[in-house]
């Protein structure tokens, strides 16, 4: 008898089909199974992330390069002259989980340009600014709200208004809400700006940078 028909004939020892554990977890693209605790993808959240750099030609398309390349989640960017002749600051809003977050910290790091790169504290000083043009049927209502919300007149004229809005973005949002029954035309909103809070330095220079 061979071996095979000797096995047959005594039968496997051990649970039966029904009793044996069943693997958890999906196989990813390699056939290698994934514990779907492991799996989980974090939560993501929304930070401001700033900095200092270069003032070089292709600076920002090498920002902006790196984000389409990783195809990371920018809700906006801003750019600007700092202090300090030759450098500007670059003010970034993401949302993703933390894992995104760091992998954003640490390519931007990896840029020649950058000088410093850090993530602000949930409750930066951060501004921004939107213009909005709006129909002209009703300035005395259109002119309530911009003093509401301590704005300005740029254009007025008879077919329409164009006012210019500046605080939080909360504000801003508030801001765009309240002028959407007069029929907003046009919208112009830049990204945020921000700095640290207090005595603290937004950007970590040394001498030789600045």
């Amino acid at each position: 008898m061979s071996r095979r028909e000797e096995v047959q004939r005594q039968g496997l020892k051990g649970p039966s089909p029904e009793e044996r554990r069943r693997p958890i977890g999906r196989r990813n693209s390699q056939g290698i199974r994934i514990d779907p605790a492991v799996a989980a993808e974090p939560e993501p959240r929304r930070t401001t992330i700033s900095a200092y750099v270069k003032n070089e030609p292709g600076v920002l398309a090498g920002v902006s390069g790196l984000f389409h390349r990783r195809q990371f989640n920018i809700e906006s960017l801003t750019v600007g002259p700092t202090q300090n002749e030759g450098y500007s600051r670059i003010t970034l809003v993401v949302e993703e989980p933390d894992p995104g977050i760091d992998q954003i910290k640490k390519q931007l790091n990896k840029l020649v340009p950058v000088v410093h790169v850090r993530e602000l504290d949930s409750d930066p000083v951060a501004c921004e600014l939107v213009i909005l043009k709006i129909d002209g049927d009703e300035p005395d209502k259109v002119q309530a709200i911009t003093e509401m919300y301590d704005g300005r007149t740029l254009d007025a004229g008879p077919e329409t208004i164009t006012v210019q809005i500046t605080g939080t973005e909360g504000k801003i949002d508030d801001a765009i809400d309240a002028y959407e029954q007069f029929n907003i035309r046009e919208i112009a909103r830049t990204g945020q700006a921000a700095l640290a809070r207090g005595a603290e330095e937004t950007a970590r220079v040394d001498e030789k940078h600045t």
